[in-house]
């Protein structure tokens, strides 16, 4: 039997029944890593043997039929913008290549508690900027589904290492949409959690106010029990929100009867693929036939998300990232001959250029003089798209659109055309931009076996709506079934 295919539920029952060892397990995923590695190159940092102890402690405990968590014996991926201590964090940038972190994120302290095993950190857009995982300082990342496409960003080391089975399940973040679009390119399951339903400490800052840690898995029932353990309420995230969890996989009901879903006209526009919008139209119908009422909706302000995203994104970014300096931590320049010069090569050599690009725009975008016609405007208009989803959610329980416009495109297409790469998120940036949650499925292929993903979105703390839409869905599919064949 190979371990690494099944899913995260699979192996959990397998390990409390003492028919498996999680040593087993880990060793089969890092099998799988020697042989798929090469191809996908979904890694910055393996801990094999970190693991392995991780793994040994845990069959141990479970020998003696110590008390363990849910998920004990699971191996996981963190994407390399969360702190696992006396790990590299890079955030797979040159200007982080060597920092090594003195403190775990609390999601890193929430795994451990429920015994996972870390296998490594995954290769990301440097820092999280980016849709395609090709502003990597590393190298790029490969869609396993085809090697020549990406795979989704910047989540899309993550995406990669469970769709090519080189992972059980993995973490990634999301700003605009991180998680969701590789998970919509890569064919698997990934959620944006509610704005403060998860703790942000330890995970580094791209936009703040936008950030938020979130599951990629196999299918739906792996999601629900790995929110389970990371949606806890934390004194140390000051945006952390204090208000019990449920426990989700309880939302895991087939029955959609009664349970109003919004269509937006607004996401199903000139220039989409033909094939995305046919798939997600069969998916809607096939949630009427499980019972759902189908409603078409309007989100006025949609238009205008992608332009308030690049405004208030990089002004975020050019804040969080005036700390990488070469003073305290990261790299820096071996050439400087005084202090302003340190700080002028360190940044000119560490950041790459899309970082840079986004740096620029928001120190422009906050500068004096143009601070009220860009920034404060972006959050007003903010505000407004936050209103739109506010009335639609009034008459409707969920909302259901495309995750991204085409499936995965080719390696190098976008890369000269930074508005191109940046339309690629026009589906998910509303959601960060609202605060909502929000989860990507697949729900079918092109004609050239690429995957096309479903999104789903509730209202704020309505995950438990988004995973019974989502389990009825895939109950009925078999569309996470499918494996890319390597």
């Amino acid at each position: 039997m190979e371990l690494f295919r099944l899913t995260a539920h699979e192996l959990s029952e397998k390990i409390t029944k003492q028919e498996v060892t999680a040593q087993e397990v880990t060793t089969s995923v890092f099998q799988r890593i020697e042989t798929m590695e090469p191809k996908v190159k979904a890694y910055v940092t393996l801990l094999k043997e970190n693991a392995l102890q991780q793994a040994e402690t845990i069959d141990q405990k479970i020998k003696t039929g110590e008390k363990t968590g849910a998920l004990a014996g699971i191996p996981i991926a963190i994407k390399d913008n969360m702190n696992i201590k006396g790990v590299k964090s890079t955030c797979s940038s040159k200007i982080l290549n060597n920092f090594i972190s003195p403190y775990n994120a609390t999601v890193i302290d929430l795994l451990k508690k429920q015994d996972m095993v870390f296998i490594g950190k995954t290769n990301m857009d440097e820092f999280a900027m980016g849709s395609s995982t090709e502003t990597s300082y590393f190298g790029k990342t490969y869609n396993p589904w085809n090697l020549e496409t990406i795979p989704g960003g910047s989540s899309g080391g993550s995406a990669a290492s469970v769709a090519a089975d080189e992972a059980i399940l993995a973490l990634g973040s999301d700003t605009g949409g991180s998680i969701r679009q590789p998970a919509s390119c890569c064919g698997i399951v990934g959620l944006k959690p509610t704005y403060g339903r998860v703790s942000r400490f330890g995970l580094v800052a791209f936009a703040s106010s936008l950030d938020q840690i979130g599951p990629l898995t196999k299918d739906v029932q792996d999601a629900a029990l790995l929110m389970n353990a990371i949606a806890v309420y934390d004194n140390n995230d000051s945006t952390s929100v204090n208000i019990p969890t449920p426990d989700y996989t309880k939302s895991l009901i087939k029955d959609l009867t009664g349970l109003k879903i919004g269509i937006p006209k607004e996401y199903f526009v000139a220039g989409m693929d033909k094939e995305v919008e046919q798939s997600v139209r069969e998916a809607i119908n096939l949630l009427e036939k499980q019972g759902a009422k189908i409603i078409e909706i309007s989100l006025p302000h949609t238009e205008y998300c992608l332009a308030v995203y690049y405004i208030l994104a990089p002004s975020e970014a050019s804040a969080n990232l005036a700390r990488y300096d070469g003073v305290k931590y990261g790299y820096r320049t071996p050439e400087a001959k005084d202090l302003l010069e340190q700080y002028e090569k360190t940044r000119g050599e560490g950041f790459g250029p899309e970082v840079k690009r986004r740096i620029m725009l928001g120190t422009y975008a906050l500068s004096s003089g143009y601070y009220d016609a860009y920034y404060l405007k972006a959050q007003k208009v903010r505000t407004l798209i936050k209103n739109d989803f506010d009335e639609a959610f009034k008459n409707v329980d969920a909302i259901v659109t495309p995750t991204a416009p085409t499936a995965a495109f080719k390696i190098g297409e976008k890369t000269d055309d930074p508005l191109q790469m940046y339309l690629s998120d026009i589906f998910t940036i509303s959601v960060n931009l609202a605060g909502i949650p929000a989860l990507s499925m697949p729900c079918g292929f092109t004609r050239n076996k690429m995957p096309i993903g479903l999104q789903i979105m509730a209202k704020h703390f309505a995950e438990e709506t988004i995973f019974k839409v989502a389990y009825a869905y895939e109950q009925n599919t078999a569309w996470h079934k499918e494996k890319p064949k390597l």
